[in-house]
């Protein structure tokens, strides 16, 4: 799917941790103080290069609430900053004071606004795989995309008032 959009690719983050999917050295590295290596998720924003510099736009919002697990603390401190740098945009729909306007909505990329893909995973954190759905599907992602923007904000803007 992400070889292949040609717009735009939404993705919603809806878990507190993602431990078991990647980066698991670097988690390791974070969790134990040591500083970001300079080479930190150099291939993703390679690759998130390669779509915005042709004008796509990536970007996410998470789903959380506060305060951060210490997965969120790694994903958002150094995750998020360092694939800001390859164009993507990220978002906030921080729900400590507020209830959750997609509970129960799975983790999903939406290309296009046409192809939305549900990515699964186990309750460590561990990816199981994606299932990509059919187009008929696509207004309902839509919808969930429209609402997630709807409740969110900027993740720098989040980040200056929460982070850690």
């Amino acid at each position: 799917m992400f070889d292949t959009f040609e717009r735009e690719a939404f993705r919603l983050e809806t878990l507190d941790d993602y431990s078991k999917s990647g980066s698991v050295n670097a988690y390791k590295a974070f969790l134990a103080g040591e500083p970001q290596p300079t080479d930190y998720n150099d291939a993703w924003v390679s690759e998130l290069r390669s779509h915005t510099s042709k004008g796509k736009r990536v970007y996410r919002v998470h789903i959380l609430s506060r305060p951060l697990s210490p997965y969120l603390r790694f994903e958002l401190g150094w995750g998020y900053q360092k694939n800001a740098t390859g164009g993507e945009e990220f978002f906030i729909l921080d729900t400590t004071d507020q209830p959750n306007p997609l509970e129960g909505v799975p983790d999903f990329w939406l290309m296009d606004a046409l192809t939305p893909g549900v990515l699964n995973y186990s309750e460590d954190g561990a990816f199981r795989g994606a299932d990509v759905l059919p187009p008929g599907r696509a207004e309902e992602f839509r919808m969930y995309r429209d609402t997630a923007m709807a409740h969110a904000e900027p993740f720098l803007e989040w980040w200056a008032k929460y982070g850690e």
